[in-house]
């Protein structure tokens, strides 16, 4: 059954590469038909290429990031810097024909739900689009319940049902970090809640794919 999941998250620079980039290695490592792409992005391509390596050739750079800009602020604005622009019906032509090549997409937004990616649409207007199962990715700190239920609102409803979060561990918890899962529990199923651990500055996906609680934990997140 071909699906799509939209990796999107609470704010920028939450680990919403990370999470996409670990997905991608799983699912391959598995033998399932899985591409990874962020169609849109600005202030470099490191998080395309990361998800390029990820994938080991199986789409090129320009295929997982057709979209990208100098500027390191909102694609949108960065692309009007640039005297471009960027549209829906253009990123959902791009995304479409690969739903039907590859058993599992993945599709990373740039910066929180409502960033604007280009002229008059976001994240949740992907979502929407492409039916897409969405994944919410957030750092496991004090505040971060706010945002998430925040997010979970900005969701369309269509989509609130099968929505999935993933909280990332920071390198030194705080005293919200032990009790925020069980928090969130309250107002969202917790089985779909899920927690990644601190990985490091610098990491290999071989060896966090290793541990068999990672894997378990990615194969109910894609099951």
């Amino acid at each position: 059954m071909k699906q799509t999941l939209f990796i999107t998250g609470t704010d920028t620079g939450v680990g919403k590469t990370v999470l996409t980039a670990l997905l991608a290695s799983f699912l391959r490592a598995r033998g399932v038909r899985a591409a990874a792409l962020k169609p849109v992005c600005s202030g470099g391509r490191a998080d395309a290429r990361a998800l390029h390596a990820a994938l080991a050739g199986a789409l090129t750079l320009d295929e997982i990031n057709p979209w990208h800009f100098r500027a390191p602020v909102a694609p949108s604005l960065a692309a009007r810097r640039e005297n471009k622009t960027v549209k829906l019906p253009q990123v959902l032509a791009h995304l479409r024909p690969l739903q039907k090549i590859f058993d599992v997409l993945l599709v990373e937004g740039a910066g929180g739900l409502l960033s604007p990616l280009g002229e008059n649409f976001n994240s949740r207007d992907l979502i929407l689009a492409l039916r897409a199962t969405p994944v919410i990715v957030a750092p496991n700190k004090l505040g971060v319940v706010n945002h998430i239920l925040l997010t979970l609102e900005a969701l369309p409803k269509s989509s609130r049902p099968k929505a999935k979060i993933i909280l990332m561990s920071p390198p030194k918890p705080d005293a919200a970090t032990g009790s925020n899962t069980k928090l969130l529990e309250q107002f969202f199923p917790g089985g779909r809640i899920f927690l990644l651990p601190w990985l490091g500055e610098n990491f290999s996906a071989a060896d966090v794919l290793k541990n068999s609680h990672t894997r378990r934990m990615f194969q109910v997140l894609v099951g």
